[in-house]
């Protein structure tokens, strides 16, 4: 059996592009996150899991409170880095939402997966 917890659609205002105006001008960015668990002896001990508040944690550290990035790609990275602290993690996937990304033509939705795995 797996156990995956997970977060979607957890929506956060932020400015990160890597056009100088989306540094100046918050935006929003839409991210769902998926992490497997190592094993399933959880014995309904909080502990024994990965509280899906460490998941919102995770993106307001890296999103909201830290400094603007260029890349959703290194937004990714940056919060595989912190949920993996978590030792009970096996294997994390985030997708990254960016509804307002400006783009040349009208239409289409900018995203951005990662997947990340213990090793």
């Amino acid at each position: 059996m797996v156990t995956i917890v997970g977060l979607e659609k957890y929506e956060v205002i932020a400015t990160h592009g890597a056009y100088d105006f989306e540094k100046l001008e918050a935006q929003p960015f839409v991210f769902s996150i998926w992490a497997e668990l190592e094993n399933d002896d959880i014995n309904d001990i909080l502990e024994h899991t990965l509280n899906y508040a460490d998941l919102q944690n995770a993106v307001q550290s890296v999103v909201v409170n830290s400094p603007p990035v260029n890349l959703m790609e290194t937004l990714c990275s940056r919060i595989c880095n912190e949920i993996s602290r978590n030792f009970l993690v096996k294997e994390i996937k985030i997708r990254v939402e960016k509804p307002n990304a400006p783009l040349p033509r009208e239409g289409g939705l900018a995203i951005v997966e990662h997947i990340w795995t213990r090793d």
